[in-house]
């Protein structure tokens, strides 16, 4: 017993002198960052190769760099002159994730080209989930990182990637449901090319397309935002409306792109996103162009992790 107590006796004290034994903390990976552009339609390619239109977003883009890839979330007809001034601006190879936009649908040749940007679903970098059948090429998961990235089509319609007219349907529903039930990285984005919630643009006070889109259906636009609420998803990424907004709306981040057509519209400044992930913290800078298209600059930053 004497020996039993003394025993006990040296190991707390080799405790105390040791201190309390904690686990080493989850290793983080570096920060990155990248970029969120959108409809910036009719205005890329040949007939609009200056910085006043989507090629000044793409060298404001270029500026701000490092960016890991670009993010369109919609509305890039025809896709074609998109992608070439990507990859003049951005150089060959730079990775490009799109989500189809109404007007992507509007005619077989685009849908062509964008699901020949990842044909088979799985010719994008680092795709970890392909969509289900009918749209495995225009909906998609991948990982970057820290960051967990879902691509929706909101034109599926359970059979084709083009039925659907701006929803989440019960088949789109069902695929996005089981995928972020078995995300485990810490940041998650969700994009699509309708807002959940119109919201007018945050310089010019401008409202479009209001009562349309995810707002059409609120029952699925309501069970579409639990969704995201429940699975802790970082932000709802969206474009569409052509303004530009940050908004937390009942627990869930909405941010819209708003357009980047440099001074193709008139109704609201050309704007980019950039979002950094990483080391437990994200952020995201809204950079806006004058009248001119020109001379992007950041007009407002906050975290997606605090209130």
């Amino acid at each position: 017993m004497l020996r039993r107590r003394a025993r006990l006796a040296l190991l707390v004290l080799a405790l105390l002198v040791a201190g309390p034994v904690t686990s080493a903390p989850p290793e983080q990976t570096a920060a990155f960052s990248f970029a969120v552009a959108g409809d910036m339609r009719s205005f890329a390619g040949l007939d609009y190769h200056s910085s006043s239109y989507f090629l000044g977003a793409l060298e404001a883009i270029r500026a701000a760099a490092p960016v890991a890839f670009l993010l369109i979330p919609g509305d890039l007809d025809p896709p074609h002159h998109v992608i070439e001034d990507v990859t003049s601006t951005l150089g060959a190879g730079f990775p490009v994730y799109v989500a189809v936009g109404n007007h992507d649908t509007a005619k077989k040749a685009y849908m062509a080209y964008i699901r020949g940007l990842n044909a088979g679903g799985s010719r994008l970098p680092h795709i970890v989930r392909k969509g289900p059948p009918g749209s495995e090429e225009t909906m998609y998961a991948f990982e970057w990182s820290d960051a967990h990235v879902v691509v929706l089509n909101q034109y599926y319609d359970g059979t084709s990637d083009t039925g659907a007219d701006g929803d989440v349907t019960d088949a789109s529903f069902a695929w996005l449901s089981d995928d972020l039930a078995s995300n485990t990285k810490p940041f998650t984005f969700v994009v699509g090319h309708d807002p959940a919630y119109v919201l007018p643009d945050m310089a010019t006070g401008r409202v479009r397309h209001e009562g349309g889109g995810l707002e059409a259906n609120p029952a699925h636009r309501d069970r579409f935002w639990k969704l995201l609420r429940e699975r802790h998803v970082t932000a709802y990424i969206c474009g569409h409306s052509h303004n530009a907004s940050a908004k937390k709306l009942d627990g869930v981040w909405q941010l819209d792109t708003g357009h980047a057509r440099g001074k193709g519209d008139k109704g609201a400044p050309s704007t980019f996103i950039k979002i950094t992930v990483g080391t437990g913290n994200c952020r995201y800078d809204y950079y806006r162009a004058n009248a001119s298209g020109l001379n992007y600059k950041v007009v407002l930053s906050g975290s997606l992790v605090k209130d």
